[in-house]
């Protein structure tokens, strides 16, 4: 039987957890920017209160880091995962703001290929949500980690047709400019995704 002499403080789990289900609303938010006759600058809003959250959380852990005299993993380690959970729901913020502030939702219509991006983001959320508490027990998580993986590359994937499409001449210079700048974000928010992964990974190998 394995023993530990750290402590096992529920509260680290938990601000974790709040973080990555936050990221859950953050993808279901740029879902709605797919539905018809959808209220732009009231997703970007939400998105912000989400965002803003977010960083409330991160600050929230960051306390609880310095205040506490020894932590359920390492340290660098809690640091890490807090602040990559923060970047992704900075990233999704980005997104909807970018979309409002470009109006590019005035556009006919999006392309496919940023519809396919977000759907990859929304799957790694709900991965992400459903693994942050299973950090408890250091259990079952090498399938969130794999998959996650496989969906960043399904990402970039859909992000280089992005690309192909965005300089295919089917938009004016300006309109690829700014869609160009919202798929590098949603590009980011995948790859910073990938990045809680391997943390995840990291610390799990760590500890067992």
């Amino acid at each position: 039987m394995k023993f530990s002499f750290r402590p096992n403080e529920g509260a680290f789990y938990e601000l974790f957890t709040r973080a990555a289900q936050n990221l859950v609303k953050g993808t279901e938010l740029l879902n709605e920017l797919a539905l018809p006759g959808v209220e732009v600058q009231s997703v970007s809003e939400r998105l912000t209160e989400v965002e803003h959250d977010s960083d409330q959380i991160t600050h929230d852990l960051y306390k609880k880091i310095n205040s506490t005299f020894v932590t359920p993993f390492d340290r660098e380690d809690i640091y890490r995962l807090g602040s990559l959970l923060d970047d992704v729901m900075d990233h999704l913020e980005a997104v909807g703001n970018l979309l409002y502030l470009y109006g590019l939702t005035q556009l006919p219509s999006l392309p496919r290929e940023m519809h396919e991006l977000v759907n990859v983001l929304d799957q790694q959320a709900k991965l992400t949500a459903d693994a942050m508490p299973r950090l408890k027990a250091m259990k079952d998580l090498e399938d969130y980690w794999i998959e996650c993986n496989r969906l960043e590359n399904e990402g970039d994937q859909a992000y280089r047709m992005l690309l192909v499409r965005l300089f295919s001449g089917e938009y004016d210079a300006l309109t690829v400019l700014k869609m160009k700048e919202v798929a590098d974000e949603l590009e980011a928010a995948c790859d910073a995704f990938e990045h809680v992964a391997n943390t995840v990974e990291t610390i799990a190998v760590k500890e067992s």
